[in-house]
């Protein structure tokens, strides 16, 4: 992978050009728009389009300008991105002069008309308009992708890196049911494409399939862990959970369908802890609604019953969402999110047994980003 840097004080990054740009953008047949503050719709059509990956939440983190076609947006290009965490990124936070460009995409059947050129060019006025006279084009893979930006903009290499982990994160995944999510992250670990170590797999049910696929995949600590409420206090069993995780001492827990609200004390002993959820959920976590690609405004479906729930009101979107645990259920930062486009008269069973193979995609992806950021 390689960072690039291109010099953007040239004439044909001028204010005035963005006039240029935008008249050759509707003589195409497009409209090229500017957006400060990314909304829902721009970012849930980002994960539709390019999910999963974490490109919606850095553009969250930018401006961007769009490109529209009979009010259907068919490319985007981010830039001015405040406070990622990626390590290729951190000699360049605070250097004066130098702000970054992306992500950046075409729809697939939009790449031959041009606009590609026009949006890179737009968003880099918008650097130079923010003051900026250089703009770093980080994460750049494959030689055509590279020697593109080096032929349209003159960009030239500053950063070689290799994006491969080569720690192994230690890992708890906290399961309830089938384990399918579970046997997903095995089978990506089994195969080298996640670099974690899975260490334990606790289930609050004592029949729970996880537990049969972690045996198989041979984890060295199986655990059944199942709440007594007869015989058990809930801090009891609490402290047990905490306890029980704890011996394992993981770097990362991932929550697969975990049907068991955790408690403080283990959000502050293990706070790198992502959930799945089979739902699609806001980046404000404060918002009951949310928009999907084609504008649609729906309820945000959070907790246990989210399925249900969204069969029995007949939804046209649906997705899955990886997000961060906190102490208000369904409501932390989100990591990676796909959106589904239900089928009529869905019902709960087939809504299910669409998301999960969704479910396998985010939460590889989830993993992947969370790593990066390390």
């Amino acid at each position: 992978m390689q960072n690039l840097l291109a010099d953007i004080t040239g004439e044909k990054y001028g204010s005035d050009e963005l006039g240029k740009l935008s008249a050759e953008a509707t003589k195409r047949g497009y409209n090229l728009r500017h957006i400060p503050r990314p909304n829902e719709r721009v970012l849930s059509w980002i994960d539709l389009v390019f999910g999963p990956s974490t490109w919606s939440s850095e553009t969250r983190k930018s401006q961007c300008f769009i490109v529209e076609q009979h009010d259907e947006i068919v490319g985007f290009a981010a830039f001015d991105a405040r406070g990622l965490p990626f390590r290729w990124l951190k000699r360049w936070a605070g250097v004066d002069g130098v702000g970054i460009f992306g992500p950046f995409g075409i729809k697939r059947d939009h790449r031959k008309t041009g606009i590609g050129e026009l949006l890179l060019a737009a968003a880099l006025i918008g650097l130079r308009q923010v003051g900026y006279t250089q703009a770093l084009i980080p994460a750049v893979g494959g030689e055509r992708l590279i020697a593109y930006y080096k032929r349209v903009v003159g960009a030239e290499t500053v950063d070689e890196y290799e994006v491969e982990e080569q720690k192994k994160y230690r890992t708890t995944i906290l399961a309830s049911g089938d384990g399918t999510n579970a046997q997903a992250v095995i089978d990506h670990v089994r195969d080298g494409s996640l670099p974690i170590e899975i260490v334990s797999v606790i289930a609050n049910k004592k029949d729970a399939q996880a537990l049969v696929r972690a045996q198989r995949a041979k984890i060295q600590s199986v655990h059944p862990l199942v709440w007594d409420k007869v015989r058990q206090t809930r801090d009891a069993y609490d402290e047990k959970l905490l306890e029980t995780v704890s011996s394992s001492n993981p770097e990362l827990v991932l929550s697969l369908g975990w049907m068991h609200l955790l408690n403080k004390t283990f959000l502050e002993r293990f706070p790198e802890l992502l959930n799945v959820h089979p739902a699609f959920l806001p980046f404000d976590t404060s918002s009951d609604t949310i928009a999907y690609p084609d504008g649609t405004v729906l309820p945000v479906y959070r907790g246990a019953t989210a399925i249900r729930d969204q069969a029995a009101m007949g939804v046209r979107w649906s997705g899955v969402t990886v997000h961060r645990v906190t102490d208000k259920p369904d409501r932390g930062e989100p990591i990676t999110r796909i959106p589904y486009a239900v089928s009529n008269n869905v019902k709960e069973e087939a809504l299910a047994n669409a998301l999960h193979p969704l479910e396998h995609r985010a939460v590889a992806a989830a993993i992947r980003a969370w790593t990066l950021e390390r």
